[in-house]
């Protein structure tokens, strides 16, 4: 069996039946449907209830309507700004690729640092030898 579940929109309180456990998600639904019907209401006219009903629900609907073509735009917003995170991302790492020297050019120059220090020492030797 449907829980029944009493609702006021306006003046006048419905009676609306829901799936098990779906209450709180009527409740919320007519809570909106109930703020634009007052904001009718507030109106120097007096609508029909029908007819006030039918606006508050095209208000929601409108609503919704502009809610989901932002949605849209951030999310084409977040996909943009994604692939740039990724260019420049692989821009980074290019760069880094480029700045760190090859490994063999790290080998030969630590080759020739070393063949320097061996020939400043045989020379600070020879240097000292001939002093002493």
């Amino acid at each position: 069996m449907m829980p029944e579940v009493s609702i006021r929109i306006g003046e006048r309180l419905f009676k609306v039946s829901c799936k098990d456990g779906e209450e709180s998600a009527l409740h919320q639904a007519a809570g909106l449907l109930n703020t634009e019907a007052k904001t009718l209401e507030g109106q120097a006219r007096r609508l029909p209830e029908a007819q006030m009903l039918l606006m508050a629900g095209l208000m929601l609907a409108d609503k919704h309507v502009v809610a989901a073509s932002n949605t849209r735009q951030l999310e084409e917003t977040v996909a943009r700004q994604e692939a740039r995170i990724k260019d420049l991302e692989g821009e980074v790492e290019q760069g880094r690729m480029q700045a760190a020297p090859p490994e063999d050019k790290v080998s030969e120059a630590l080759a020739r640092i070393a063949e320097r220090a061996e020939a400043l020492a045989k020379l600070a030797e020879k240097t000292s030898g001939a002093h002493a």
